[in-house]
């Protein structure tokens, strides 16, 4: 089939290059000239494992192009693909201006019949509504139809080439069954679906996910008071076949470009017809504070902070990506300094996106894992980075000025720091000093 993408930032463009992988022919439109030039070359935006190569490959077989040129793009289709950012306002709607003028622009250069497919995460009737603005502006016969996008940052080539399930809404018969015919070689898991539904399957299923993480961090912070580790508890949950071991990891909180905007979206939405979401509302304030727990046992450790040297390790939202929007390393070390540390810190990826949002005196962007460490009165893990787990303890010990490991992900073992004298904070687990485990507060019955 014919494809024109609109947007290529994470949705846009591993969904792209996906469809030229299977054989489709692809163009990818972005308005930003930069950005569309580097793609030409060659050069991907975006840190995703694997997407380069396949950018290259398909480039080369002449199934995928790249283009600011959207009225060709459109023209040249069967199907439109909307992928453009839908940012959170500042009331936690979702910004709908993007989508809008796409809609717009994509009206204004059709030729005949196309497919106009939403593939943004975007509120229950904005399917609509973009159909009204297309048709505002075209005589031509068109289809609207909703496909959200259910990929991970860090595996989202894996996720759109093998998806759990897609998720079609339309309500028209032509749209249904070519749109089926462009999924069935991902899977026979297709379902069909009106528009409405397919818009808030999206939501829902962010919503749920972020409740998983929130309930199983909550858990963590009575496991620390009562002495359970929430490893065991989270394995003896994910047995059961109702909850799933899925998003059961305890840690520092969710980030990244989904789940902070669509809770809060989730929330507006249901706002807007006069109902309180109180469940979603605790989840988001569990996960806001979840992350100021490492500034807890920083505090608990040090004692006044001022004047202290803090080491960070990881600041992307998640391995395997260099996207640091709603990273909890962001909040966590703005404390800090707001407290009078100094903070050094490391990503192996996402260090150049996260120090062009935070520029302050007192943060050192470091070279390596080990430079950040050096001379640190402690050090805190906010980032799952493989090279971090597989960093010797004992060479650790020796860099730090204080043995103090705040470790956020929950990254190593009592066997691991057994013989080491690392004062040991983790999430949700019995925490370790001097490698000896801490007896469990008395309990009172």
């Amino acid at each position: 089939m014919k494809l024109a993408v609109i947007g290529t930032g994470y949705v846009g463009l591993v969904s792209g290059v996906c469809f030229a992988e299977l054989g489709n022919d692809v163009i990818c439109v972005d308005k930003l000239e930069d950005k569309i030039a580097k793609l030409q070359a060659g050069e991907v935006p975006i840190y995703e494992p694997g997407l380069k190569e396949l950018i290259a490959s398909n480039a080369a077989a002449g199934r995928l192009r790249f283009t600011t040129d959207l009225p060709s793009a459109v023209r040249a289709a069967d199907i439109v693909i909307l992928a453009v950012g839908t940012p959170s306002l500042p009331s936690g709607e979702a910004n709908l201006s993007f989508i809008k003028q796409a809609a717009k622009e994509i009206g204004e250069s059709l030729d005949g019949y196309k497919i106009i497919v939403t593939k943004s995460t975007v509120p229950v009737g904005t399917n609509e509504k973009v159909g009204a603005i297309v048709s505002e502006h075209t005589i031509h016969s068109f289809d609207i139809a909703s496909v959200p996008e259910f990929l991970r940052e860090g595996s989202a080539i894996a996720d759109t080439l093998n998806p759990d399930r897609i998720v079609i809404g339309t309500d028209s018969g032509i749209a249904r069954e070519r749109l089926s015919a462009l999924h069935r070689p991902l899977t026979d898991n297709i379902l069909l679906t009106d528009i409405r539904s397919a818009e808030m399957i999206k939501y829902a299923s962010n919503a749920f996910l972020a409740t998983k993480i929130s309930f199983i961090n909550e858990i963590a912070n009575i496991c620390e008071k009562v002495g359970a580790d929430v490893t065991r508890v989270a394995e003896g949950m994910g047995h059961d076949r109702r909850i799933g071991s899925s998003f059961l990891k305890a840690g520092i909180g969710y980030g990244g470009s989904c789940f902070p905007k669509d809770t809060e979206a989730l929330i507006q939405i249901a706002g807007h017809v006069d109902y309180e979401f109180k469940l979603l509302k605790s989840v988001v304030e569990v996960n806001r504070d979840q992350r100021f727990g490492v500034i807890r046992k920083l505090e608990a450790t040090l004692g006044e902070l001022a004047g202290k040297t803090v080491a960070v390790w990881g600041l992307a939202f998640k391995p395997e990506t260099d996207d640091v929007r709603d990273a909890p390393a962001f909040e966590i070390i703005q404390t800090l300094v707001d407290s009078g540390v100094r903070v050094r810190a490391y990503d192996p990826v996402a260090q150049d996106n996260f120090s062009r949002q935070l520029d302050h005196p007192r943060v050192d962007y470091c070279a390596s894992a080990e430079e950040a460490a050096a001379g640190a009165d402690a050090l805190c893990l906010l980032t799952e980075w493989k090279e971090f787990r597989e960093f010797p303890l004992a060479r650790l010990e020796t860099l730090l000025r204080r043995p103090v490991l705040i470790d956020g992900r929950n990254q190593f073992t009592e066997e691991e720091l057994a013989g080491t004298s690392f004062v040991y904070y983790s999430v949700g687990r019995p925490n370790l000093s001097k490698g000896v485990r801490e007896q469990s507060p008395a309990l009172q019955f």
